[in-house]
């Protein structure tokens, strides 16, 4: 995730407020809103595109061995990613193990797969395959809302309901259509003459 200039400044405000608490001006703790509100956009749209790739991988390997290149660089870009390989990706890489891509990718996947198998095996968190909802800020210390409101106690959050496929934005043709790599060229062939 990249921010821009005036984003960075914000940001660099918050976190020395966060470090020397102070009063902030109403104009500082809108800016930090509006950066939250862009963070989490930026979340659920990196989210929303995660499984829109994932299911596009299924997709692919649904449909193996006829799809076999789209596959490949869907599973190398998806494991760049961070995406944990499934049994069924073994299985397909292991069906086309042939292929020099292939035999690598699988050699890659094993790993990953042993790893994440002792991972869990041995108690630790396993990264999810989609991102965990990030918490609304809902107020920063110092700044209008604490002058205005009496502390009130904690209260635990409601489970965020999942939003159905119709009220979900259309994504982006970039998103759609991620920008693919250039085959290589063909080997030149001589002809004896």
């Amino acid at each position: 995730m990249a921010f821009s200039a005036d984003e960075l400044r914000v940001l660099r405000r918050a976190l020395a407020n966060a470090l020397h608490p102070a009063p902030l001006p109403d104009e500082d703790v809108q800016d930090c809103l509006r950066l939250a509100g862009s963070v989490d956009e930026a979340a659920g749209e990196a989210g929303r595109l995660r499984a829109f790739l994932l299911a596009d991988l299924a997709r692919y390997r649904d449909t193996l061995p006829g799809s076999v290149t789209g596959y490949l660089e869907l599973l190398q870009d998806a494991l760049a990613a961070g995406y944990d390989p499934l049994p069924e990706d073994l299985a397909a890489l292991r069906a086309q193990r042939s292929r020099p891509v292939a035999a690598a990718l699988l050699e890659r996947c094993q790993v990953l797969a042993e790893r994440s198998v002792r991972a869990r095996l041995a108690g630790r968190a396993v990264p999810a395959t989609t991102p965990a909802p990030r918490s609304r800020l809902l107020a920063l210390p110092g700044g209008r809302a604490a002058a205005a409101e009496p502390e009130r106690p904690k209260t635990p959050a409601a489970p965020a309901r999942p939003v159905p496929p119709s009220e979900r934005p259309a994504p982006k043709p970039s998103e759609v259509f991620p920008p693919r790599r250039r085959p290589a060229p063909p080997p030149q062939q001589r002809f004896a003459g």
